[in-house]
């Protein structure tokens, strides 16, 4: 099996085609609204993270209007610094971003005067996963060391499905997610 490294530089590579292929009419109607059968599965009052999405990543701007049309607290990752823990912080207008600033890893990242808040639904962004829930992440381990930290949390990871590959290289510290979505299917639940 290849290294993590050399799988996210073709799967980056993958994805970046992937979506530059996609007409811009076709890309308008995908990642519009989470599939029915996971909405009906959270919690009328939870409270929703997401991640600013960057280059050829899954959107996530449908899904915040979405969830805030639906009544749900949307959050965001922020950083401190580089070298500073993942936190989550409110998110409170996704149609014009005016509480957005420019953060580290070129994200934009609520400002820092909003609240930290603790999400119980978690969009993640992945590099690649499996059907069984393994996901390839950055590789900075953020969103690891967070679930770590904060057990029970739901997981859901956002792919094209080009990023649904047979296996990964798993080490203990990775975290499975709990479901994925892709423009074409619902993976999960996995136990």
């Amino acid at each position: 099996m290849k290294s993590k490294s050399d799988l996210r530089k073709e799967l980056r590579r993958v994805r970046k085609d992937h979506v530059a292929a996609q007409p811009a009419a076709i890309k308008a109607l995908l990642f519009n609204r989470p599939p029915a059968p996971l909405l009906d599965l959270l919690a009328e009052n939870a409270t929703i993270a997401l991640y600013p999405a960057i280059g050829s990543e899954a959107p996530t701007s449908s899904y915040a209007k979405f969830f805030l049309e639906r009544g749900h607290v949307i959050a965001l990752p922020r950083f401190a610094d580089e070298n500073a823990q993942m936190e989550f912080a409110a998110f409170q207008d996704p149609f014009d971003k005016s509480d957005l600033v420019p953060g580290p890893f070129g994200l934009e990242q609520p400002d820092a005067s909003l609240p930290v808040i603790e999400p119980d639904v978690l969009f993640v962004p992945l590099i690649g996963c499996t059907a069984k829930g393994d996901r390839l992440g950055q590789g900075g381990g953020h969103y690891d060391r967070w679930f770590a930290a904060h057990t029970g949390k739901t997981k859901v990871g956002l792919a094209w499905d080009v990023q649904v590959v047979e296996g990964l290289p798993i080490e203990a510290h990775d975290q499975q997610l709990d479901f994925i979505v892709t423009p074409t299917r619902l993976y999960g639940p996995f136990a």
